[in-house]
């Protein structure tokens, strides 16, 4: 059986935080606010592997009113996220993302994000695609205000991937 997630997440751009994006530290002027380290790629990722198996969404599972979230890092959710799908029989056939950013460039962060994101999931690389797009200076994303990412991917019940 094949379940599809899709998910979305955007923070707005603050001074005075760290810029996370799938887990990587990403040098710019502005970070992401948030109640955890606001790592709008991981939150997106993690929406939609709940999203595919109709188990809610980010907010249900870690809820951004709960102290022991704040500031957590991102991975440490979707490795909660990961193991839950695993425990409901499903593994993860594919993964395609889309960060929005204005700035800074993407391009040179994507490979080690897709490394990243792999180690956690515990699948090969090959199986996650990442892409950044501008906003062309439209909306917020565009007037640098915020950076936002979706996601949407394949789950499988009851096999193993064999691109691990």
């Amino acid at each position: 059986m094949y379940r599809i997630g899709q998910g979305f997440d955007i923070h707005k751009l603050v001074e005075g935080r760290k810029l996370i994006l799938g887990g990587v530290e990403i040098p710019y002027s502005k970070g992401l606010l948030g109640h955890s380290d606001a790592d709008a790629l991981t939150h997106a990722i993690i929406d939609a592997l709940f999203g595919a198996l109709a188990l809610g969404d980010i907010g249900s599972h870690f809820p951004d009113n709960d102290p022991k979230y704040k500031d957590i890092n991102s991975l440490v959710l979707l490795n909660n996220a990961c193991k839950i799908i695993t425990e409901q029989g499903y593994t993860i056939n594919n993964i395609d993302c889309t960060i929005f950013a204005q700035e800074p460039k993407m391009l040179p962060f994507i490979n080690q994000i897709r490394e990243k994101l792999a180690s956690v999931l515990k699948i090969n690389v090959s199986l996650i695609s990442i892409k950044a797009k501008t906003m062309e200076g439209l909306d917020s994303v565009g007037q640098k205000n915020a950076i936002a990412a979706q996601c949407v991917l394949l789950l499988l019940k009851g096999l193993k991937n064999e691109s691990k």
